[in-house]
C-alpha cells in the first residue's frame, strides 16, 4: 500500500500545483487589479497560466491534430485515424486518407513506449503521409489498463509486432524509432522463422539501443551501476484509485518525468521562466514554440512495470538482443535467420542517448543478410530527436529512407530450403 500511496501522493503534488496556477491566473485577473499598474499583478497571472497549463498536460492524451493534407492533385484530403487492431496494451492505428489513389508504399512506424505516446511522432506521420500509406504503433497507458488484463512484458511487445505485421501483410515497411528498435528487429526474425510469409519488405531502425555497450552513454551507465532490485524500490509503485487499472504495478510517467527534466534542469527551467516573461509581456500565443514542444513534452504515460524492468534487465544489463539469445515465448530467437528483410540503420552523431555504434550493431546479428540487403546512415550534427522529427529527418534522412524502401520494395526472392519450397516439393 505505501507504493499506492506514494503514487497518490505525486498525483496529488500534480493537482495541487495545476490548482495554484488556475488560482494565480484567477485572482491577479480581476478587472479591480486593473487600476494597480504594477509588474508582479501581471507576472502573477502569466506565472499561474504557465503553470495551470503544464501541470495540466502531465495527466492529458495529447490528440493527433492531423484532420487533412494536401496531396498532388492540389486538393485537400481528409485524413481519418481508424483503429485496424485493438489489444489491451496498444492498438494498430491507420491514417486514412479520403479520396487518395491507392499508395505504393504501405509503411508501419512502430513507435516508442519509453513514457511519451505515439503522438510523439507527429511530425513523422505527417511527413510520411503524402508518399505513403501509414500505421502506426499506439500504446495506452498502463493506468488505464486493469490488472485482469495480466502482465505485459518485453516478450508480450515483441508479440504484439509480429500480430501487427501478420495483419499489414508481406508488402509492408517498417521503421522503428528509438527504443522498439531492438524488439522490432526481434520481432522480424521470429517471423523470419515463424512465418516467414509474412516478413516485411524492408526495417529501418532509427537511434535504437541494438548493442547498448558499442557506445556508452548516461543512460547505459545508470542501468550498468544500478541493480534491479534498486530499480525495483525506488521506481515502481501502484496504480492509485483514481484510474481503473488501481492496483498494477507500473514505472510512473510522473517519475519518468522528473527524470528527464533533471537530465537539463538548467535549460527547462529558463524555458519556463522565458515563458513566463513572454505571457506577461503579451508576446506568447497557445500554439507558440513553447507551447508546442511542452505540450508534447510533458505528456507522459505510465509504463507496466514487467516491461520497465525485463528492458532493463535483458536489453541493458544483460544485452539478449547484442548476443543474439533473446527468447520469446519460450523460443529462442535467431536474428541471423533474417534473409530476405533490407535492414537500414540511422544514427545521429550528436545522440546522447543512443549514441552513434549502438544501432548499426544490427548489421552485424544479420548474418543471414547478404550485404546489398544492408544499409546504415549516421547523420552529422543531429541528435536523438532530430534523426526522426527534426530538420535532420525532414531533409536527409526522410528522402534516403524513402529510396531505400523504393529499392526493396519488390518481393525478395525465396532462398532454397525455405519451408514453402520444402513443402512444395
Amino acid at each position: 500500500m505505501r507504493y499506492m500511496f506514494s503514487y497518490d501522493l505525486m498525483e496529488t503534488i500534480r493537482n495541487t500545483n495545476q490548482w495554484m496556477g488556475a488560482s494565480a491566473k484567477a485572482m491577479a485577473s480581476y478587472p479591480a487589479l486593473s487600476m494597480v499598474p504594477h509588474p508582479a499583478v501581471s507576472w502573477m497571472a502569466a506565472w499561474g497560466e504557465v503553470t495551470e497549463r503544464s501541470f495540466k498536460r502531465m495527466i492529458a492524451k495529447p490528440g493527433w491534430g492531423i484532420r487533412s493534407i494536401t496531396c498532388e492533385d492540389g486538393r485537400d484530403h481528409v485524413v481519418e485515424i481508424e483503429t485496424v487492431v485493438e489489444k489491451s496494451f496498444g492498438n494498430l492505428l491507420h491514417f486514412k486518407v479520403s479520396g487518395r489513389a491507392p499508395c505504393a508504399r504501405k509503411v508501419l512506424l512502430v513507435a516508442p513506449m519509453s513514457g511519451h505516446y505515439a503522438t510523439l511522432l507527429r511530425s513523422t506521420v505527417l511527413s510520411l503521409l503524402n508518399d505513403c500509406d501509414v500505421y502506426i504503433t499506439d500504446w495506452h497507458n498502463a493506468r488505464d489498463i486493469p490488472v485482469s488484463a495480466g502482465k505485459f512484458d518485453i516478450e508480450d511487445y515483441t508479440l504484439y509486432l509480429v500480430d501487427f505485421m501478420r495483419e499489414l501483410g508481406p508488402d509492408t515497411h517498417v521503421i522503428a524509432v528509438c527504443q522498439p528498435a531492438p524488439l522490432t528487429l526481434a520481432a522480424t526474425a521470429y517471423l523470419a522463422e515463424q512465418d516467414p510469409e509474412a516478413q516485411p519488405r524492408t526495417l529501418t531502425l532509427i537511434g535504437g539501443p541494438i548493442d547498448p555497450d558499442a557506445t556508452p552513454t548516461e543512460v547505459t551507465d545508470f542501468g550498468a551501476r544500478v541493480t534491479m532490485g534498486q530499480l525495483e524500490q525506488s521506481m515502481i509503485q501502484r496504480v492509485g484509485y483514481k484510474y481503473p487499472g488501481v492496483g498494477r504495478k507500473v514505472y510512473p510517467g510522473l517519475l519518468q518525468l522528473t527524470s528527464f527534466m533533471a537530465m537539463n534542469i538548467d535549460r527547462h527551467g529558463q524555458a519556463f521562466y522565458d515563458q513566463i516573461m513572454r505571457v506577461s509581456r503579451g508576446e506568447a500565443s497557445d500554439f507558440d514554440a513553447h507551447n508546442r514542444f511542452y505540450d508534447e513534452y510533458l505528456a507522459v504515460m505510465d509504463m507496466t512495470a514487467e516491461f520497465y524492468l525485463s528492458t532493463v534487465e535483458r536489453i541493458f544489463k544483460n544485452r539478449e538482443i547484442a548476443k543474439n539469445e533473446f527468447v520469446v515465448d519460450g523460443h529462442k530467437v535467431d536474428i541471423g535467420k533474417i534473409t530476405r528483410v533490407a535492414v537500414k540503420t540511422v544514427e545521429g552523431a550528436n545522440d546522447d542517448i543512443s549514441a552513434p555504434g549502438q544501432c548499426i550493431a544490427a548489421l552485424d546479428l544479420c548474418t543471414g543478410l547478404p550485404e546489398s540487403k544492408k544499409a546504415s546512415h549516421l547523420e552529422p550534427d543531429a541528435g536523438h530527436y532530430g534523426i526522426f522529427a527534426g530538420r535532420s529527418w525532414r531533409n536527409n534522412i526522410r528522402p534516403m529512407v524513402l529510396k531505400f524502401i523504393d529499392a526493396n520494395s519488390a518481393p525478395a526472392p525465396r532462398s532454397k530450403g525455405t519451408p514453402t519450397q520444402q513443402n512444395a516439393a
